[in-house]
Formats: structure tokens, sequence, C-alpha cells
């Protein structure tokens, strides 16, 4: 956990500063910031704020759609050897996401806490019924709301379960993820639907090519001299 903090407070302070030198890439430097903002803006001293960050959790981990999430059984969580997540997507398509230990260990202790009530209902309203689609964009404004004092981009920008599903595309991909996996990550029937993330990426770095200037004349590979050698070999 420790570890992964320090490498998110990293990722923080790069896009702070790619915000700076590339406003043009704003809009993918806004979504970063927020997920670590919003996944840590439910008050987690009360039920409805342990259970609004165990979804916000689950749902950028997965990508799901906001129905999947609002249909999601308890049993859908496997732990065992390796620990994923069953959706039951559109037209009744099922597929398995890998979950992070993170995001297991939330579950678990949210799953540990509802016990009896609301029976195998992964997020219950505090009616003991599946949330609506309607609660889980509610759910999300609150936690926009008390996300801004820590990501301030977010009192200007809207934000849907759609737009976590997207960014957790985005970042899939921008870690390196092929396109035909993300697909099957985002249940997606044809990877021509998921080219719109490849397009958006591409975009994106052909403007960062653009603020390039072209090498002017013959590239020669750099030659160290003989002081400079010694040097790098002394260190």
């Amino acid at each position: 956990m420790r570890s992964r903090n320090i490498r998110l407070s990293a990722i923080r302070s790069f896009f702070r500063l790619v915000a700076l030198r590339d406003p043009d890439s704003l809009g993918i430097v806004t979504r970063v910031l927020a997920i670590p903002a919003l996944l840590a803006a439910p008050d987690r001293s009360t039920w409805v704020g342990r259970r609004d960050h165990a979804l916000l959790l689950t749902l950028y981990n997965t990508g799901a759609r906001v129905s999947e999430i609002t249909m999601l059984k308890r049993d859908h969580v496997c732990c065992g050897d390796s620990t994923f997540l069953q959706l039951h997507g559109k037209g009744r398509k099922e597929r398995t996401i890998p979950l992070w230990a993170e995001t297991v260990q939330v579950l678990r202790a949210w799953f540990q806490e509802l016990g009896e009530y609301a029976p195998n209902i992964a997020f219950p309203s505090v009616r003991g019924k599946p949330l609506s689609r309607d609660g889980v964009d509610y759910l999300l404004k609150q936690a926009v709301q008390r996300a801004t004092d820590a990501c301030p981009s977010l009192a200007t920008t809207t934000v849907s379960p759609h737009v976590v599903r997207h960014t957790t595309a985005m970042h899939l991909l921008q870690a390196g993820v092929d396109i035909a996996t993300i697909a099957l990550w985002l249940g997606h029937e044809s990877i021509e639907t998921t080219h719109v993330y490849l397009q958006a990426d591409l975009a994106m770095k052909e403007k960062a090519l653009g603020k390039l200037d072209p090498i002017e004349g013959e590239w020669t590979r750099f030659q160290a001299d003989d002081p400079l050698l010694a040097f790098l070999a002394s260190l």
C-alpha cells in the first residue's frame, strides 16, 4: 500500500507539471488527478461513505457499466489463487475482471460489514435494495463535490459513471495494455468500439510530437571522450 501511495503521489506531481506545461493535455490530466481525489472523497467513518468508497474503487478497477455495478452480487467476487470479479453485461454476456489487492481488501471488509443485510447485494441502498442508476449518479456527484478541495479542476468538470469507465480504458491504454485486451476488459463486442480510445490517445501523442522541433541535418551518435569515460567508470 505504501509503495502504491508513493507512486500515486509521483503521478499526481508529474501530471500537475504537465497541466502547466501542456494545456492541450488538460482533459486527460484532469481525469488522472481526479481519480485519487474521488476515491478518497467518501467519508469512511459512515456506512454510506464506506459503501460509496467500495463502489467507486470497484467501478474504476473494472471499468464496469453503471448497470453492471448496480446489479453486482457479492458472490460475483471470487477470491482464491487469483481474485477477480464476474460482470454480467449486455445480452447476458459475462466477463471476468482481475482485481487489485486493495480492491479485494476493501470489498471483503465491506461484505463482512453487510453481513445478513440485503442478502447478496454488493452495494445496497439504505433501504436494502439495489442502487438505481440515479443513485450511483448522485453518490458520484457527492464525491466530486467533496473532492474539489484536493482537485479544484473538478469544480468545472462533468464526471459520470461513463467518464470513470472511459478513464479506466485510457489508463489501461497508456499503461501499455493492448487494445484487444481493453475491448475484453470493457465487454465490447467489437474491437472497433474500443478503437475510439486508441484514436484519442494517438491524438494526444500527435499534439506532443508537434511541439518538438525536427532535427536538422544528419543525426550522429554521441561519443564520450576518454576523460568522461574515466569519470563515469569511477562512479
